[in-house]
């Protein structure tokens, strides 16, 4: 059974159903993309509360309610912040260190992501190896990864990457790929092997040049396009992923810009330094990884990507990716830049601030956003948004970390919180939208 979020005032009408899909007492974390599964009838979710600190993985059918367990953490490990494959019924999600130690507790680079499929609740195997011990393993990478995201092909993984060692501040963007199972030495008790063969992608440094292109930090990168994007010189990019980075202007201060990394097919050869680091460098990408910058803010009133915390996302044919940030008149907007570089165009011009993470609808029409306490929809092309569910409270309104389109393109998924016998939950909402 499920229950309306909301009661819709009688003149209102709005282009979607929504109902309240999740009612247990405890929270219901979605991530930002990926939540569905590939039939568009479950959605996963963590129990995270404000740290990291989830004991279960679960899927919610959207129809019926019913509930699947798929992991339970043990051995004082906790889990979270989970996406599904769009191919198969199986998940992939962050899982904190077992039997943690005051050396080694839940942290940036003390972490990994694991697989479970669906059809084995609770065997989860490990995406990235991990070697803390030189010399170290080219395939396994030496610290924590996060945010794990799936191409749309359900074949590469991306994610972002702290390492253990050597400037475990960094934050920088990693990919694993199913090419080969990477066995790695014990000589540590917190190494690991991992099925997947894992490289960084993005290339920073502790003290980048100002006025530069060289950045300090990679994060909240997304895969562009279904099948990549077409570059400039009429040929087809088949991996890419877009990100925002942090750049040092001439004035010295530190902005978000987009970015983008070409990816090789082959990710084991090592490019200018070992992708495996060294014991005073981090690991490196691989041969044939080119990173590149496409926003240049500086000049402008409120220059850099600005906004609620949220992921870049590439329309399904590749051809923009889409960012948050601010009008002149200071209102963060949708904008859109080519993967090609060019100009950025601002997409929305709304008299309200974008206020959440967003996603393409599967057909790349529209763009799915939280906004004024609303669910909205932004016509990709023209630019317009439409409201899609009532609007609310504060206290009740969507909240900022997702608002997801099914891979059928027919249901959004977001989170409310919601009261309950004198507690409050994140719940999960679902608004069903009209044909």
């Amino acid at each position: 059974m499920t229950l309306n979020c909301h009661t819709e005032t009688p003149h209102a009408s709005f282009p979607a159903k929504e109902r309240q899909i999740t009612k247990a007492q405890h929270n219901h974390i979605l991530t930002n993309a990926g939540v569905w599964s590939p039939d568009s009838e479950w959605i996963v979710y963590d129990m995270r509360s404000t740290g990291f600190d989830g004991p279960r993985i679960e899927a919610v059918n959207v129809q019926t309610g019913e509930i699947k367990v798929i992991y339970e953490s043990r051995n004082g490990a906790y889990c979270g912040v989970v996406t599904c494959s769009p191919r198969e019924k199986k998940s992939v999600f962050i899982l904190g260190p077992e039997n943690p130690t005051p050396d080694w507790q839940y942290d940036f680079s003390h972490r990994q992501g694991v697989i479970v499929d669906w059809s084995k609740p609770g065997v989860a195997v490990n995406l990235d190896g991990r070697d803390l011990t030189p010399p170290f393993t080219a395939g396994a990478l030496r610290g924590g990864s996060h945010v794990h995201v799936w191409d749309s092909q359900g074949d590469w993984v991306s994610y972002t990457y702290n390492d253990a060692l050597v400037e475990s501040d960094i934050r920088d963007i990693a990919v694993s790929a199913p090419r080969s199972r990477v066995s790695v030495s014990k000589k540590h008790p917190r190494n690991h092997d991992g099925e997947y063969f894992s490289v960084l992608a993005s290339r920073t440094l502790a003290n980048p040049k100002p006025d530069s292109d060289e950045i300090k930090r990679a994060c909240e990168e997304a895969w562009v396009g279904a099948n990549g994007y077409l570059r400039a010189d009429g040929v087809r990019q088949k991996r890419a992923l877009a990100f925002q980075g942090s750049v040092v202007t001439a004035k010295g201060e530190t902005l978000s810009e987009v970015f983008i990394v070409d990816l090789p097919e082959d990710l084991t050869q090592p490019g200018e330094s070992p992708i495996a680091g060294t014991e005073t460098t981090r690991p490196n990408p691989p041969r044939g990884a080119t990173q590149r910058r496409l926003t240049f803010t500086a000049g402008r009133k409120f220059p850099g990507l600005q906004g609620p915390r949220h992921w870049l996302r590439s329309s399904p044919d590749g051809s923009r990716i889409v960012f948050l940030m601010k009008d002149d008149a200071g209102i963060v907007q949708l904008w859109t830049i080519s993967p090609n570089g060019g100009a950025a165009t601002q997409l929305t011009h709304n008299p309200w601030p974008v206020a959440s993470s967003f996603t393409w609808s599967p057909d790349g029409r529209h763009i799915a956003h939280v906004m004024d306490n609303s669910v909205y929809l932004t016509d990709a092309t023209t630019g317009k948004s439409q409201r899609v569910t009532e609007r609310t409270a504060d206290a009740i309104a969507p909240q900022s970390e997702a608002c997801v389109y099914s891979p059928d393109g027919k249901k959004l998924a977001f989170q409310r919180r919601k009261r309950d016998a004198g507690h409050e939950f994140n719940q999960v909402c679902v608004a069903f939208l009209k044909e």
